[in-house]
């Protein structure tokens, strides 16, 4: 349910970002508390998961998606809105689309779960996109240089983690050809 609340406040957020994206407005406030919600609602379901022994499939892919769907939506509109470079936006949707696509590729012969890079990859994430997002950021330049740097390792972090995910898919599929008669 609480994926479910993640992907509904998607749609929330880009509302809210593209109504008043000026420094300081009350719809940017409500974009940013929009993003935060959907953040925690992410900590959240995992938290819960794993305390209560709840880890399913369904969650290994529908959770991806859902984070895949609220940073994508941010990445695209920081960027169109001219607040970050398009290139790692760009770089980093080919990552994350490329990995997903992975994983319904390689599901047959298993399921790859999330690595701590690919965890500490959203936690990078998240945190660039929030410090963005904050109305102050564009008058801030030392809050400017903050959140690039944070969006440029994060971005490393995402590109060497996407490597990752192919090695992990690799021998994936090779243990499951190999156990097949």
């Amino acid at each position: 349910m609480l994926t479910l609340l993640r992907i509904v406040l998607v749609p929330f957020f880009v509302v809210f970002l593209l109504t008043d994206h000026s420094a300081g407005g009350p719809w940017r406030w409500a974009a940013v508390v929009a993003f935060v919600a959907a953040i925690y609602t992410d900590k959240l379901d995992g938290d819960l998961a794993r305390s209560r022994g709840q880890v399913t499939n369904f969650g290994k892919i529908a959770d991806p998606i859902a984070d895949k769907l609220l940073i994508g939506a941010a990445l695209i509109l920081l960027s169109a809105l001219g607040e970050l470079p398009w290139w790692v936006t760009v770089l980093m949707l080919i990552r994350e689309l490329g990995i997903t696509a992975l994983r319904f590729v390689v599901i047959r012969y298993g399921v790859i779960p999330a690595s701590r890079g690919g965890k500490l990859k959203t936690v990078l994430q998240t945190l660039a996109i929030f410090v963005y997002l904050l109305p102050v950021t564009v008058h801030l330049s030392w809050l400017s240089t903050i959140a690039l740097v944070l969006m440029l390792v994060a971005l490393a972090v995402t590109l060497v983690t996407g490597i990752d995910y192919i090695f992990q898919a690799v021998r994936v599929r090779a243990a499951a050809k190999a156990g097949q008669p």
